[in-house]
């Protein structure tokens, strides 16, 4: 054995420490999606709320049972019988620092949202009819709102530590995504490292009020495409991937060692049409095309695409097709258009619209606008995802079909988002999550929600209508929970008809772990999702596969690493057995 050991070291190159320790307990998730940034004040992707989700505790969260409210900072809460005043009792907690958690931290972090405009580009929507936050003692948070406020056990902000970020002047300085500022939290992990398009490391907070994890360790691998994501995961490089296409999603259910969930998502996919972004200030901004300023254009748009295609034939039908904000999960909110108002998929009635509305066919197939400007539309979208690769095949072929040349411009993530945020797009392949309660999704699309400046992510979609705000405002404050349901959906039935984006489809979620390494994953619902959830259940719940056994997880024999990606050695029993193992540290 030891000669073979030696042989083997001579082929591989020299000897280099293994990549982690045998008795350490660590759930390395892959990470297809880029981060925008940890500071939780401006964390918009949907991976950084993750992430940050597992580093801070919310006053509440969604259950994982069946996402109704349960205590975090907040141990309990109370209205007030008008609804202008809800009391919050802290639980007594510690920062990963030993410093106590206090409602003094929870009143800050909500203060400086209500007051700084960098602090509010991710959550401010929350804040935005408080009247006060004050914390009368360590225990005690109360918050005074304009007019009674329906999502108030359903505030998704991050509550960070006073001591650590009352000295950050500037929220949107890079310095504020190091682990110095976001390595002192509340949650059952606590971020340790993080290099930018590589790794995330989080270790378990020995000290996290629920009790610690069950790993020692949550690692984030960054990969530049699922397709390498998901051979980590037969290879047993990573132990988790989401965002699965249905292809490798149904080619994984049959790999021994690797167990796949599939589960209606919380989050929608849908088609932007700048509807003329503009600022707060309510000026112009960025450079879209004016012909979408037009909702009888953008109504065309919406009959020239095939949705269900997509569904059917990109998605694999692992998909719902799409209607309102609110996706069909969430089936008390949810918006079903009426067969009447249902933009159905009808190429000639599209023609028709476009030519009735003033954009005739020019001679070259390209219709032309009132202005004399040819209706040609840039499509931007993720080249790292295989949906938007496909989905933007499809949508140039049929708004070539209507007259209306489209060009695809594929780009990274942080390109997208900054793209989009600025207002320079025509079309743009998108999608957000969703929470239990609809307040936040219907938030993204009003005025108030307008970036203060160029560049920063507020609205999802730079809509601003004044019946849809008239609608969201009288959900918001309609504590009669069957009386706001009614409302919600004639908020999303209002936003429907204006089409500022075509929402496409609803995705099912598609993962995969290793079922031979780790078990216990949460899911939110019971019968739901494990990553991206309305909180941190499924990873906090991960078990090692030895120590659900009984073991002492960790696992038999040796691993003698030779570098990334190259040849190493596995000895268990008295048996060498070979494998091709790249270690986390050295992805990019």
């Amino acid at each position: 054995m030891i000669a073979v050991l030696a042989a083997c070291l001579l082929v591989a190159g020299p000897f280099v420490a293994p990549a982690q320790a045998q008795q350490d307990k660590v759930l390395r998730v892959a990470l297809v999606q880029e981060i925008d940034h940890l500071n939780p004040f401006t964390a918009s992707f949907a991976s950084s709320a993750m992430v940050g989700r597992m580093a801070w505790e919310f006053l509440t969260l969604p259950s994982a049972e069946d996402t109704s409210p349960t205590g975090g900072v907040a141990e309990s809460w109370q209205p007030s019988p008008d609804g202008l005043t809800w009391t919050f009792r802290i639980r007594e907690m510690t920062w990963s620092d030993g410093q106590p958690v206090t409602a003094g931290d929870a009143a800050f972090t909500l203060n400086r949202i209500m007051t700084d405009p960098k602090a509010a580009e991710a959550n401010g929507s929350y804040v935005t009819n408080f009247e006060s936050v004050t914390a009368p003692d360590d225990r005690t948070l109360v918050i005074r709102t304009k007019i009674p406020q329906s999502s108030m056990t359903a505030l998704d902000i991050p509550i960070v530590p006073e001591h650590i970020w009352g000295g950050v002047e500037d929220m949107a300085d890079p310095r504020t995504d190091e682990v110095d500022i976001v390595g002192v939290g509340s949650g059952p992990f606590v971020l340790t490292e993080f290099r930018r398009n590589e790794v995330i490391r989080l270790k378990a907070n020995p000290t996290y009020w629920r009790g610690p994890a069950k790993i020692d360790e949550l690692q984030f691998v960054s990969f530049k495409n699922s397709d390498m994501a998901v051979n980590a995961l037969r290879n047993g490089e990573v132990d988790f991937v989401n965002r699965l296409t249905p292809a490798q999603f149904d080619a994984l259910r049959d790999t021994p060692g690797v167990e796949t969930n599939k589960a209606n998502g919380r989050r929608y996919r849908d088609l932007l049409i700048n509807p003329g972004a503009q600022n707060a200030d309510r000026q112009p901004v960025g450079d879209g095309h004016p012909a979408l300023r037009d909702v009888r254009v953008r109504k065309a748009i919406a009959r020239a695409i095939d949705p269900q295609t997509l569904v059917d034939r990109v998605s694999g039908g692992y998909a719902q097709l799409g209607g309102g904000l609110v996706p069909a999960l969430y089936a008390k909110y949810h918006y079903e258009p009426p067969a009447d108002q249902r933009y159905t998929f009808d190429p000639a009635r599209a023609r028709a619209e476009l030519d009735a509305a003033g954009y005739p066919m020019g001679p070259d197939g390209v219709r032309v606008g009132p202005d004399g400007r040819p209706l040609e539309f840039r499509l931007v979208g993720r080249a790292s995802e295989d949906y938007q690769q496909r989905a933007a095949d499809y949508v140039v072929s049929w708004l070539g079909e209507v007259g209306i040349r489209v060009n695809k411009q594929l780009v990274s993530d942080n390109e997208v988002n900054e793209v989009t945020s600025s207002g320079h797009y025509d079309l743009a392949l998108s999608g957000w999550g969703t929470n239990p309660d609809p307040d936040y999704v219907l938030s993204l699309h009003t005025c108030d929600r307008l970036p203060v400046a160029s560049g920063s992510s507020s609205s999802a979609s730079f809509f601003c209508d004044e019946e849809y705000d008239r609608l969201y405002a009288a959900q918001r404050a309609e504590m009669d929970p069957e009386k706001r349901v009614q409302l919600v959906k004639q908020a999303q039935a209002r936003y429907y008809d204006q089409v500022p984006t075509v929402i496409l489809q609803y995705d099912n979620v598609l993962e995969a772990y290793r079922s031979d390494r780790f078990t216990g994953f949460t899911r939110q619902p019971a019968d739901g999702q494990i990553m991206e959830q309305n909180g941190y259940w499924g990873f906090y719940g991960a078990t090692p596969v030895d120590a659900a056994s009984g073991g002492d997880g960790s696992s038999a024999g040796v691993w003698i690493a030779a570098g990334a990606g190259v040849l190493v050695l596995l000895v268990v029993g008295g048996v060498a057995l070979t494998r091709r193992r790249t270690s986390a540290e050295d992805q990019e």
